[in-house]
């Protein structure tokens, strides 16, 4: 497919941060609660002066309305922890491929604010370019034309007028088709270089940093230009992972779950 560069939103940091906490791709889900008490802990423990969530926080999300129809289960625990984390410092969302139908009603019932997707992140004296990352894999053709039809309003304004228990069920399957997919062992597409740049190039920036392909690595792109892929999490993996990716004046690290002492 040919690169194409959207609309780039931009966010200017206060001056008084100093750190930043990226992560992505936990997938939270009732049926993982390693993972959550993981992610729970950790932002607990981070001291960064924000965080930001770069999609698929969550495994599937339907529509805001399923808050109502579990007041005191998974959902409640999740509004609790972003509602706690949000006192302490602010939180930005950003939607993935699994969570883009998370709404204005949950995020404000969280204290987060909604992140267009890129955004670039002007601080510490440079401009981060944020994505999800989904778009920029461009080999994925199959996924992209999915995309763009669910990402359209009038898909998801009809998809969300349908009774929540069928929502639920058609989300089952394709979570099933997905799983499916994994385990047949097919190579998924990686960002492509090319449209990486060209974002670059397009938002004045110098650092890529996303999510969506579970592959965490630094590239160089050449022209001082780099790309910065953040981890899925899944603490109950072996080994497990998961992991904030801090963005300062400094540079960039990466700090695991066990520096938080969720393993120590």
């Amino acid at each position: 497919m040919t690169p194409t560069v959207p609309p780039v939103a931009e966010l200017i940091a206060p001056t008084h941060w100093r750190t930043v906490a990226c992560i992505s791709d936990l997938h939270l889900q009732a049926s993982e609660p390693t993972t959550f008490a993981a992610w729970q802990h950790s932002m607990a423990s981070t001291t960064a002066d924000a965080v930001f969530i770069l999609g698929d926080l969550f495994e599937v999300w339907v529509g805001d309305d399923a808050l109502d129809a579990d007041p005191a289960g998974f959902d409640a625990a999740f509004v609790q922890v972003l509602r706690d984390t949000a006192r302490q410092r602010p939180v930005f969302f950003m939607h993935g491929n699994r969570d883009f139908l998370v709404g204005r009603a949950c995020l404000d019932a969280c204290g987060v604010t909604l992140l267009g997707d890129p955004t670039v992140l002007q601080f510490a004296g440079r401009r981060w370019l944020l994505s999800h990352g989904d778009a920029l894999c461009l080999d994925d053709v199959d996924y992209l034309q999915f995309r763009a039809v669910v990402r359209s309003p009038q898909w998801q304004q009809d998809f969300l007028a349908k009774p929540l228990a069928e929502r639920q069920q058609i989300a089952r399957g394709i979570r099933s088709q997905s799983e499916s997919r994994k385990r047949s062992g097919v190579v998924y597409a990686d960002v492509d270089t090319v449209a990486a740049t060209e974002w670059l190039h397009a938002a004045r920036a110098t650092v890529l940093v996303h999510g969506h392909t579970h592959r965490p690595a630094r590239h160089d792109l050449g022209e001082s230009l780099q790309r910065w892929v953040l981890s899925d999490w899944d603490a109950a993996a072996h080994p497990p992972r998961g992991e904030l990716l801090c963005l300062s004046a400094t540079g960039v690290q990466r700090v695991p779950l066990d520096a938080h002492g969720f393993y120590t």
